[in-house]
């Protein structure tokens, strides 16, 4: 059963979603899934692809205190370059990034992710 956790967002809790923590999990990310998670934060990261992706995603890429540094739409077969200071990636389906209010500059909290 995968480890799911609170996403905070600014303050707000918006979804449940799953933590890849492991060099495994991370590995699969979210790869071949018939069924996507409400999202999933991986730490540590810094990059993602889209390989073994049926759609499109929402990316965003974290800095170690859980500022977002930048949002990308992930394209199935595609892949996102690293931002200078990312430590952790978020992924969710597409949509779910404007209902949540992650944006650049957002603060993002997973769990004890970023730690006090």
């Amino acid at each position: 059963m995968p480890q799911l956790e609170d996403l905070v967002v600014d303050g707000r809790s918006v979804a449940r979603i799953e933590v890849a923590a492991t060099f495994t999990s991370r590995l699969r990310g979210l790869m071949l899934r018939r069924r996507l998670p409400e999202g999933l934060l991986l730490a540590p990261e810094r990059s993602v692809h889209g390989a073994g992706m049926r759609e499109p995603l929402d990316v965003a890429l974290l800095g170690a205190d859980g500022t977002v540094l930048r949002t990308v739409v992930l394209h199935p077969w595609r892949a996102t370059g690293p931002a200078p200071g990312a430590r952790a990636v978020l992924e969710a389906p597409v949509g779910a990034f404007a209902r949540w209010g992650v944006r650049a500059g957002a603060q993002v909290r997973v769990g004890a992710w970023p730690g006090p």
